[in-house]
């Protein structure tokens, strides 16, 4: 990673989360403890910033330069709030198209379904703070720059954040293939939200629970799965002809 796009040294990072840069995330050593890394946990916790302790080397693996066992990674984006999009589409007269990842890893897949995202419409991706992927340089290359234009949340709970979908009228509709339903059996016209699984696996069962509604995409060969970008990108066109249609 470029060192522009880290901050070094337990002020430097404090101060760039109180002038409101925008943080990805931050190492900070095991062992470090004292005021003020009191304060720096204090401001990680009240701008919702995840954090990882990690042993020294790992950061001096990152860089040589004078870390003082923080570092912090600045985000190529703004995050947005999943509270503040989902009313403003229905405000404007939209009918919302949302795309939750479930602990995607693989930031290919992330830019890949994000390109799809940004070309059919979508009007939002979700994905959780910690065990995912975020927006980084690979993903917006991978994504032709899409991720520059569509919003992109990153919620803490990611079970919290399907159940303000379900409680704003869109209706989630998750990709497994457990279900028993054909992904073109359901209907997609109405405001929905498309959640797709991890790429090794998939979906968390809290989250299968509490989904409106399981699809699954007709599978003839021998391997279990599509790629969660190539099966991401066929939900998505069945939401824009069965609103075609309609």
């Amino acid at each position: 990673m470029r060192d522009k796009e880290m901050i070094f040294g337990i002020r430097a990072v404090i101060e760039a989360i109180e002038a409101g840069k925008d943080i990805d995330r931050v190492l900070i050593k095991r062992e470090l403890s004292g005021e003020l890394i009191g304060e720096l946990q204090r401001l990680i916790r009240e701008y919702d910033i995840p954090m990882q302790r990690v042993p020294v080397e790992r950061i001096d693996r990152i860089t040589r330069k004078n870390h003082q066992g923080v570092i912090a990674f600045t985000s190529a984006v703004t995050y947005q709030k999943l509270e503040n999009i989902i009313p403003l589409l229905y405000e404007e007269g939209k009918n919302p198209f949302i795309i939750v990842l479930d602990g995607l890893t693989d930031v290919r897949n992330f830019g890949a379904i994000a390109r799809t995202c940004e070309v059919a419409g979508v009007d939002a991706i979700v994905i959780p703070s910690r065990g995912s992927v975020s927006v980084n340089a690979d993903a917006i290359k991978t994504s032709a720059g899409a991720l520059h234009t569509i919003p992109v949340c990153r919620e803490n709970s990611l079970k919290e954040a399907i159940l303000f979908l379900k409680n704003s009228g869109v209706k989630v509709v998750a990709a497994s293939e457990k279900a028993a339903e054909l992904y073109t059996e359901a209907d997609m016209s109405v405001p929905v939200a498309i959640l797709m699984g991890s790429e090794d696996v998939g979906i968390a069962v809290e989250h299968l629970r509490i989904s409106d509604e399981l699809v699954k995409l007709p599978q003839v060969g021998n391997i279990k799965s599509l790629n969660v970008s190539v099966a991401a990108g066929v939900m998505i066109y069945e939401v824009l002809r069965q609103r075609r249609n309609q």
